[in-house]
């Protein structure tokens, strides 16, 4: 079988599962499995090249804009994400001074180009939550009121029961933990 560029109208049916790989580069890199280091940064790299390859490639697909803007918001949390022992840092105790201000600037835009193309897919959804954690200058700043809606669209647009356990987290934190209890149940 020759490796070629599929035509243009087999382009839409492949595209999720195209995504879906470059996602899976990334998330290898940032959260590393089977290994000693928690983080694979030629992983991340590469998964950030493909996003901003495949947006050059199609730069009128929302989801593709979406999927860029969410690893580059994920991103530029990286070299907060770990301790001096190599230790994982919890979200909420990472120092957001030393998060990657380019990567969240260049991410917020692909978000806004995104969002000016079309629908919201689950990548956009998904970097919209990453925007408003990126957005909030301290934890306790978050609007989780705004990240539990952005999970209830996301579930109903792509239902798991890890985007309902997220979205009960969020809850929990804007609502408080019966609340957030109530979702999981």
């Amino acid at each position: 079988i020759p490796f070629r560029v599929p035509p243009g109208r087999l382009l839409a049916e492949r595209l999720p599962a195209v995504l879906a790989c470059v996602y899976l580069v990334f998330s290898e890199g940032y959260a590393a499995s089977g290994r000693d280091d928690l983080i694979r940064h030629e992983l991340c790299d590469e998964g950030i090249r493909l996003a901003r390859l495949l947006a050059a490639l199609l730069p009128d697909e929302p989801e593709v804009h979406g999927l860029l803007a969410l690893v580059l918001l994920q991103d530029s949390r990286r070299g907060t994400r770990l301790g001096p022992e190599g230790e994982l840092i919890l979200l909420e105790d990472q120092d957001r001074a030393r998060w990657d201000r380019g990567r969240i600037a260049e991410g917020q835009a692909e978000l806004a180009r995104a969002q000016g193309i079309g629908p919201a897919g689950p990548y956009r959804l998904q970097a919209a939550i990453a925007a408003v954690h990126a957005a909030a200058p301290t934890w306790e700043a978050t609007d989780w009121s705004r990240i539990a809606a952005l999970y209830a669209v996301l579930a109903r647009r792509a239902p798991s029961p890890v985007v309902e356990l997220n979205r009960a987290v969020a809850v929990a934190f804007a609502e408080g933990p019966a609340a957030g209890l109530a979702v999981i149940d």
